[in-house]
């Protein structure tokens, strides 16, 4: 009935998740808030732990892009679920290590790590740190030498593949900000350089081709692509790379007519591409990695807001005016995201208007959805936004000085706080005069 298996329906005909009601969950914790069904993240997470252990032996790792949602309790979700970690910063660095994530199971990612960030990876002592371009492979090697160690990496490869999703979330292809392109002989330098350094020790390839993928084929060209461009590297090179990460990207359920690929079947057939391409190349299979975000979280969540107004403007559009908006999920106005909205409290009856959803923010594209079909809505509603637990809490912003929604994890019905709402003494917290 609903986009994720999370949600339900009570004998009130409200809407539920994890068996609680939304409407008591607003009335006790306020609105806006982001909710996280513990059970169905970590019930994500059994999945691809269990689809990698049967399609590659064991040989295998999945690493959870903490990008999509992270914090304490997402990081300690994680560990305890034997995933390793995606992170991009210094500052998802810091949040795991804050709950002792094991280091040797963490990929440092990133197009531009500073000084810092690379520093930190060295003295925390990263399994893994994805190196995007060649100036990086520079500063990495001096600086592991300086600190007389010498750290694994992986280089970011741009497999060439466009994966059909948005512009901003197609990071396969030549033109990119992100890795080392085969086309134009730049990443067999790469490989080449980093042979000759004493700071760093060349593991395998990573790639990433783009996000909210449903297709199974772009996953297996890109697979096949990476184990040529490693037989190539042994041959020219006489290195044997022995770990290929090949990133994330799988798409979910947002809208009812939404058909994402089952993550098994999509292990199934790119583990027998992978083992049909190093047969024909004559190359040991490599260690795989892959790194699902979205789908670990994205379902797991929803965003319930107050509305505060109703506004029909005659044969033109209705407005329906929410006590939250793009500070609290920015994706509609950076992709024109769609989601499923539901009523909460009238969750039941059919669906009947047809209504924009705007934020409070002095924006008119402050936006959550156009043309979106929900109850009939009043003022003092609460509204439910569906598939929420990915990037919206961690793309938030305090645009108009709007502090950020408390985010409410439920686990076997019981709810807890894991992310505390902000005050307004946090927004000037770090203000000087």
């Amino acid at each position: 009935m609903f986009v994720s298996d999370c949600l339900g329906l009570n004998d009130l005909g409200h809407l539920t998740i994890g068996g609680r009601d939304t409407v008591e969950l607003a009335q006790t914790y306020g609105t806006p808030l982001y909710v996280m069904d513990e059970n169905e993240i970590r019930r994500a997470c059994r999945s691809y732990f269990d689809s990698v252990k049967k399609y590659y032996g064991g040989r295998g790792l999945v690493t959870y892009a903490s990008k999509a949602f992270c914090c304490k309790a997402a990081c300690k979700i994680v560990a305890e679920e034997g995933l390793g970690l995606d992170v991009v910063s210094i500052g998802e660095l810091y949040t795991a290590m804050s709950v002792d994530f094991p280091p040797e199971r963490i990929f440092f990612h990133g197009n531009n790590k500073t000084v810092q960030e690379l520093l930190a990876a060295i003295e925390y002592g990263v399994g893994q740190i994805v190196v995007d371009n060649l100036t990086e492979l520079e500063l990495l090697n001096q600086l592991a030498i300086s600190r007389k160690k010498a750290v694994s990496i992986l280089f970011r490869i741009k497999p060439g593949i466009d994966a059909h999703t948005h512009d901003f979330v197609r990071t396969g292809q030549i033109d990119s900000k992100f890795g080392l392109a085969l086309e134009t002989g730049e990443a067999m330098e790469a490989v080449k350089e980093a042979a000759q350094m004493k700071g760093v020790t060349l593991k395998g390839l990573h790639c990433h081709i783009g996000s909210q993928i449903f297709d199974i084929e772009p996953f297996e060209h890109a697979a096949e692509v990476m184990l040529n461009f490693i037989a190539d590297i042994k041959k020219e090179t006489g290195l044997a790379l022995e770990l290929l990460d090949l990133g994330g990207g799988f798409g979910i359920k947002y809208l009812p007519q939404h058909d994402p690929v089952e993550y098994d079947r999509y292990m199934q057939r790119v583990a027998l591409t992978v083992r049909r391409t190093c047969e024909e190349k004559g190359i040991d299979m490599p260690f795989i990695v892959i790194e699902p975000g979205r789908s670990i979280v994205g379902p797991a969540g929803i965003t319930l807001y107050t509305v505060g107004s109703v506004k029909e403007i005659p044969n033109v559009r209705t407005y329906v005016s929410i006590d939250g908006g793009m500070g609290d999920n920015p994706r509609y106005i950076l992709y024109q995201s769609q989601y499923e909205a539901v009523v909460a409290n009238k969750a039941v009856q059919p669906k009947n208007k047809t209504v924009t959803i705007a934020g409070k923010c002095c924006e008119s594209g402050d936006l959550i959805g156009e043309h979106m079909q929900v109850q009939d809505v009043q003022v003092g509603d609460i509204i439910a936004v569906l598939a929420t637990g990915a990037y919206n809490y961690s793309m938030s912003s305090n645009y108009n000085r709007i502090p950020k929604p408390p985010v409410v994890m439920l686990r076997d019905g019981e709810a807890r706080v894991v992310v505390k709402r902000e005050t307004l003494e946090d927004i000037v917290r770090n203000d000087l005069l």
